[in-house]
């Protein structure tokens, strides 16, 4: 039962290439390949954003209401979202009428880290993708819901799962294939990226981001990652982490793939000396082979849970009268980074969270500066050999950003960054590798750093390095963010509001209040002429399950689960 005719050819490579610049669709988790979430729509503005109300609202039903972090795709006259628990709907993109809904069987033992949420699908042709908290990859019909094929990521019985939203690249060898990560840092998991042919799901390549692993294409060996033992002391790469989870973007200019990798494997990094390549990274692959093109670490010897897996935003930045190809990213470990997308040369980094203890900065080469008194301490130099010194450490291991994607805009040349101001108590304890068990090797609990505030919502000019405005926010920010061509930032709270603000000043332009916390990124599209802005709504995440004293000072918010979305009134005659 398709909605909308007019667009109800498959999906091409054209048009994923081409999805950042057709307001009429939303077909790439990150509104666009390159994942600026840069909506051309300026139907809604700044001058009648005040006037926006709900079209429609969905609810996901039943008990599964918590944990909604999903961004919505639009096709066909269709809104397709995922909901927790491993769920995929589609809606009437004008009504919000269910058209179909797909739910997976999930086994007992799952060991998702950070509760039972999914990111959202991708769309090609006559399918739509998504995984599962079992780590499965499905393929469905886009119009019936109907399964059409089912492949095994890997082994949940291990620790690993599936939550980020795949990503299509075109290539030339192989045709269209789908990206996936893996997830499962707390457990010991080795990170790697995959690409599987999208009409069969079999595996054309896998990209190990371990150091002294060798990647494979079309089942055969090729490169090694790095140099074995390079930055890794015997075997404790073959469980060092660096997990894949939250999913990657392409840049069509340079044609790579930029994936981030999470933290290394266990959280004590007095048993892991050296870098840890490549953990708390960016990375660049090759969509047509597999192979790595460049890595930047942005926390070598990470001992924090500085995950490196935020995503890289390409744009093209304007710097002493040259035009460099560069991406931005906002790290876990606070600061923001600009490389060089064509071969992740450093150019610039600075922090965009304030009272950062664990670095006094970033050296000229990339490098951080370490603060030796913000590492926790050695345990088996304690007098017990059981609990390490213990610090203050800012930011938390929750980080200055987490999960929620910021937004780019080609208009004002500023990046939109949820960020949270926290800290944590932590120190380091024995810990012995155990498949399928939590391997960390630490205890920690978060605070925060204010009074009044744990959420700031940031301006930051990637040419100047600093901040331009920001808007604090009493919860912790943990939704993501869209800029548009009318001038504008949408972002959500816990406190459930969706807010509009003026992309140039701040200002808060209109609210509107869900009813339970916002923790996923809002998109817009357009539909028989009128701007439409959605959002998923549904309290959960990670800051209630690993929040700490946090956790404790939000524990009264809502949990739900649905869709809401919003377009300008009809102009009555009175107008």
């Amino acid at each position: 039962m398709a909605m909308g005719g007019a667009f109800a050819a498959p999906v091409t490579d054209a048009d994923i290439l081409n999805d950042g610049k057709n307001p009429k669709q939303i077909l790439t988790n990150g509104m666009g390949l390159q994942g600026q979430r840069f909506s051309v729509l300026d139907k809604v503005n700044t001058k009648n954003v005040q006037n926006l109300v709900p079209a429609w609202s969905f609810s996901f039903g039943g008990e599964k209401q918590r944990g909604q972090e999903a961004q919505a795709l639009v096709h066909d006259g269709m809104v397709f979202v995922t909901g927790s628990y491993s769920r995929l709907y589609a809606m009437d993109a004008k009504t919000g009428e269910k058209i179909w809904e797909y739910n997976a069987r999930l086994p007992e033992g799952i060991m998702p880290c950070c509760d039972v949420i999914n990111r959202g699908a991708a769309i090609y042709g006559d399918k739509i993708y998504f995984s599962t908290l079992d780590a499965q990859l499905l393929a469905l019909d886009y119009k019936t819901g109907k399964k059409v094929w089912q492949k095994t990521i890997d082994d949940f019985k291990a620790g690993y799962s599936n939550s980020a939203a795949p990503l299509i690249v075109p290539t030339k060898a192989n045709g269209a294939l789908i990206v996936t990560g893996v997830s499962g840092g707390e457990f010991g998991v080795v990170g790697r990226v995959e690409a599987r042919d999208v009409n069969t799901g079999d595996l054309v390549w896998s990209r190990p981001v371990l150091e002294g692993l060798v990647g494979q294409y079309k089942g055969q060996d090729t490169t090694m990652t790095g140099k074995a033992n390079e930055t890794w002391a015997g075997d404790m790469y073959k469980t060092g982490g660096g997990a894949t989870w939250l999913g990657g973007t392409y840049d069509p200019d340079t044609h790579l793939v930029f994936f981030g990798t999470g933290n290394p494997a266990p959280w004590n990094s007095w048993l892991r000396p050296g870098d840890n390549k490549w953990t708390a990274s960016r990375i660049a692959i090759d969509p047509e082979n597999g192979e790595l093109k460049w890595g930047f670490q942005t926390t070598p010897h990470d001992g924090w849970d500085f995950d490196g897996v935020n995503e890289v935003v390409s744009f093209d930045l304007q710097k002493d009268g040259k035009t460099i190809k560069a991406v931005g990213t906002a790290d876990r470990n606070g600061f923001f980074y600009v490389l060089d997308r064509t071969n992740g040369k450093f150019i610039a980094a600075k922090p965009f969270v304030e009272k950062i203890t664990w670095a006094k900065e970033i050296g000229p080469d990339g490098r951080p500066v370490y603060n030796d008194e913000g590492r926790p301490g050695d345990p088996t130099k304690s007098e017990d050999g059981k609990k390490g010194k213990e610090v203050f450490s800012v930011p938390s291991f929750l980080g200055g950003k987490n999960q929620m994607p910021m937004a780019y805009s080609p208009q004002t040349k500023m990046f939109y960054v949820p960020a949270n101001e926290w800290g944590m108590d932590i120190h380091n304890e024995p810990v012995v590798y155990k498949k399928g068990a939590a391997y960390l090797g630490a205890g920690f609990n978060i605070k925060p750093v204010f009074d009044d505030h744990i959420g700031a919502l940031k301006a930051f000019d990637p040419v100047t390095m600093t901040i331009k405005w920001q808007v604090n926010n009493k919860a912790p920010l943990w939704g993501g963010v869209m800029t548009t061509a009318g001038g504008l930032v949408f972002y959500g709270t816990p406190e459930g509001y969706l807010k509009a603000l003026d992309a140039k000043t701040g200002k808060e332009l209109w609210k509107f209040n869900v009813g339970t916390g916002i923790v996923a990124p809002p998109i817009a599209w357009e539909q028989d002429g009128e701007e439409y802005i959605g959002v998923a709504a549904g309290w959960g995440g990670a800051v209630p399950l690993w929040g700490g004293e946090v956790a404790k000072t939000f524990k009264g918010i809502n949990q739900g689960g649905s869709y809401w979305v919003f377009k300008l009134p009809p102009k009555s005659a009175a107008n």
